[in-house]
């Protein structure tokens, strides 16, 4: 009999087995925990349950018109950063972009600085004698707080929307004297067209699976969605048993918008061109007028919140609470975790790509799609359902840690992974198919492919996705909220702590501590491969 040359699993495989294994396995764990301590004879009442209907409705609700806020004024703020060049631009787009990765909680305390009872606005307007009756909690302080986030992320991806339509199209739009409306028409509402749903089902997702946001902005049982209905369960009741069942509830809903958001993702390509800039030369005065407004109504939403954070972290208390050891114990926690989290993140998702990739190399589209889609299935999964199903698995075995290191590490790292594919995806296959063929002639396979091409190549794109991974991981709150106590407290935890018990002036030192921390990280982490990085 001949001998076997070729092992039966070919080495290539054995990275994204191994990864797509271990994501599989976490959650499966999750999801029977969740499922073994749900209880039988709620689901037979589930329909009579009102207050859980009205939990899931508000849920819906809010994360719908969330998207609809977002999505709607982001197809006209796109369209003006693409028109406009402006000093400060790329600054501006920077910041839409690390909104995306801002602490949650650090955004919500410069929000409250703003539009409070006792903020900015409330004080200018006792200035001015106009009565001030905003208030940022429940229904409309949500809805504040998603746009603040989402808005600058559904205008980056239809900005990039804007930018792929070859200039050309344009030019000849001009040539056949088609005018404003007739270009928006037909040569840029396709192109938003195929960005607008996927854009739309991405940040109702993220809405729907929000929790920090609202347990910091929530306003009672009128304002409360499944994962605090689940935090409520767990943290106040410390019944097991709801918690799972509203789990897997939001479980089910979310892996439902998952398989939507892919099949919403099926974007066509729009072409290609060889110019890069475009500049209308039947521009108007008054179109420059209503897009300077625009930008300028972006600033006044993004920048006040921010500039807050950092004045009124610069107050009396700034000296007693940098004296505090907590604080540090806190901050060298969240570096940890946020280091440990991110390095976890990026193996990861590199063992499922190169699995991909060769996969891809090789014709079998869609085993790469099913491993990719292994690491995508844990947007099934918000944090608090991952950290509930841990949650309920430890209690009744070993028990929960008091420093969770390792289970906050790996939740993290798996909350990141998405986010880190997305980054990669297209670099590794550009790559592949650039030196696939120079690598075969070169016998350059494997570890020392890795080495040689891959790492070299890639370093810009691997410190982008390792500072998402640090940054996502640092001002995370929904794991940590479970498992968080006196001996085991981060940053985000520790300023929710501040919050809570009013002490408002260590608070802002702690936010403007964590916000310096986020872009300092970001920063360092991105530069990290220097100018000279392919």
């Amino acid at each position: 009999m001949a001998n076997r040359r070729q092992p039966l699993i070919p080495i290539w495989w054995w990275p994204g087995l191994l990864a797509a294994g271990l994501i599989l396995t976490i959650a499966t764990l999750a999801l029977g925990s969740l499922w073994h301590y749900a209880p039988e004879s709620d689901w037979r009442n589930l329909w009579q349950d009102s207050y859980l209907w009205h939990v899931v409705r508000f849920t819906f609700w809010q994360a719908l018109l969330s998207a609809l806020l977002s999505v709607l004024p982001a197809i006209l703020l796109a369209r003006a950063l693409y028109r406009r060049r402006f000093p400060g631009r790329q600054w501006l787009l920077r910041l839409c972009a690390m909104t995306l990765v801002l602490p949650v909680l650090v955004a919500v305390f410069g929000l409250l600085s703003v539009y409070g009872q006792q903020g900015w606005l409330a004080t200018l307007c006792s200035w001015l004698g106009v009565n001030y009756s905003f208030s940022p909690y429940g229904l409309r302080g949500i809805l504040l707080a998603h746009l603040f986030f989402n808005l600058p992320l559904a205008s980056r991806l239809l900005l990039h929307a804007l930018e792929n339509i070859p200039v050309e199209q344009r030019q000849l739009a001009v040539q056949l004297g088609m005018n404003s409306w007739q270009q928006w028409r037909i040569v840029e509402w396709p192109a938003l067209r195929r960005q607008l749903l996927p854009s739309a089902a991405l940040i109702f997702m993220l809405c729907f699976a929000s929790f920090a946001t609202v347990l910091a902005l929530g306003g009672g049982p009128q304002a409360t969605t499944l994962e605090l209905a689940i935090y409520q369960a767990l943290s106040y009741d410390y019944d097991l048993s709801r918690a799972a069942l509203l789990a897997l509830i939001q479980l089910g809903c979310c892996l439902g918008l998952v398989l939507l958001s892919q099949q919403l993702s099926r974007a066509l390509p729009v072409g290609n061109t060889h110019a890069h800039h475009w500049r209308n030369p039947a521009d108007s005065q008054w179109c420059r007028i209503v897009d300077g407004l625009l930008i300028a109504a972006a600033l006044l939403l993004l920048l006040p919140p921010l500039l807050a954070v950092m004045t009124n972290g610069i107050n009396q208390a700034l000296a007693s609470v940098l004296q505090q050891p907590q604080l540090w114990q806190a901050l060298m926690t969240s570096l940890r975790i946020a280091l440990g989290a991110g390095l976890l993140c990026v193996a990861l998702t590199l063992m499922l790509l190169w699995s991909s990739r060769e996969l891809k190399l090789r014709q079998r589209l869609r085993w790469s799609q099913t491993l990719e889609l292994s690491g995508m299935v844990i947007l099934a999964m918000p944090g608090i359902v991952l950290a509930t199903g841990f949650f309920l698995l430890l209690s009744h075995t070993l028990g929960v840690p008091q420093s969770p290191y390792a289970l906050v590490i790996l939740s993290n790292a798996l909350m990141a992974l998405p986010y880190a594919l997305k980054v990669l995806e297209n670099p590794m296959c550009d790559l592949a198919e650039r030196y696939n063929l120079l690598c075969l002639s070169l016998d350059i396979h494997g570890w020392q492919r890795l080495r040689l091409i891959e790492l070299k190549a890639l370093r810009q794109p691997l410190a982008q996705a390792l500072a998402f991974a640090c940054v996502l991981s640092i001002g995370d709150f929904g794991v940590v909220a479970l498992f968080g106590n006196a001996h085991f407290r981060t940053l985000p935890f520790y300023l929710y702590q501040q919050m809570g018990a009013y002490r408002s002036h260590d608070g802002a030192v702690t936010a403007l501590l964590l916000l310096l921390l986020c872009f300092l990280l970001f920063t360092l982490i991105e530069r990290l491969p220097g100018r000279s990085a392919l």
